[in-house]
């Protein structure tokens, strides 16, 4: 049987019959999808990713490269993933699948944005402490404002992703300060998240000097749809923000599988979302 869920903004959608104010979702067989792939970062905060001792690919980074341009290939990413696996980077214990792929389809018209990730979650994870939630998927786009000082060389927001905002002393991280959330020390990421918990709401958030989980001005909206163990998740949120036709937007995508928290979830690499401009994931212009 299936197990469908539908956020009631988006019930109102479908059910609404020559409404001016309902908005019509896109016709996502028209909508190109692009497939990424997510992964288990382990203890790989940015710390870590700008070490050159821990991570070569500083170098480039701080060349003006893109963590993207490095380790995606046809197929796939490029990483070791026995180390992914093991003990140095993931102390406790790394979920049984490392890396996994996601669709992600993306659309946009005068007002609205719409994001659609498929995936199934893998099982065999090493953390089970979200006792209300089985899956959890989010998305964060980072402002202009996000960039990095590596010695003088600034990194900016669209080489880095999501990754500016983890940092080593953050909750779960080994002898962290269990508080602590994640944060920016420059810029904001705007977090949309929806969870599979019944009850439970979009994820309107921000993360700048920490991460709030409301109080964003995005209007976050979700569905979410689940057959044969392949979640389908689709976010709406207002064009505003980051966001804007003609602009290209850092984003990065994450999913906590298997009840996870935390570190112990699978995370894309720093994608560029190109509304009427160029990028990684291109979103198609509504009519």
């Amino acid at each position: 049987m299936y197990k469908i869920e539908i956020s009631k903004f988006l019930m109102v959608i479908l059910l609404a019959v020559g409404s001016a104010s309902a908005i019509a979702a896109p016709d996502w067989s028209k909508v190109p999808k692009r497939e990424i792939h997510v992964f288990h970062p382990g203890v790989t905060p940015i710390e870590w990713v700008m070490k050159k001792s821990d991570h070569s690919g500083r170098t480039g980074l701080t060349k003006g490269e893109s963590c993207v341009g490095c380790h995606e290939e046809k197929g796939g990413l490029n990483f070791d993933m026995k180390r992914l696996a093991g003990k140095e980077i993931e102390p406790k214990a790394a979920p049984a699948t490392v890396s996994f792929p996601v669709g992600v389809q993306a659309a946009y018209d005068k007002e609205y944005l719409y994001i659609r990730m498929t995936f199934t979650p893998p099982a065999g994870g090493a953390d089970h402490s979200d006792k209300d939630n089985d899956v959890k998927a989010a998305v964060m786009f980072a402002n202009d404002k996000i960039a990095l000082d590596a010695g003088g060389k600034i990194v900016a927001g669209a080489q880095l992703g999501c990754w500016a905002s983890c940092h080593g002393d953050a909750r779960t991280m080994p002898g962290a300060d269990d508080k602590k959330t994640k944060y920016a020390k420059s810029g904001t990421y705007e977090l949309m998240q929806w969870k599979s918990g019944k009850g439970s709401k979009p994820v309107d958030g921000v993360v700048s000097d920490k991460r709030n989980m409301e109080g964003g001005m995005a209007g976050v909206k979700a569905q979410s749809e689940i057959k044969g163990g392949m979640y389908t998740v689709t976010f709406v949120r207002k064009l505003n923000g980051a966001l804007a036709d003609g602009k290209a937007v850092p984003v990065g995508f994450a999913i906590h599988a298997d009840k996870a928290t935390g570190r112990f979830h699978h995370v894309s690499l720093g994608y560029m979302l190109g509304l009427g401009a160029d990028g990684d994931i291109k979103a198609a212009k509504l009519q």
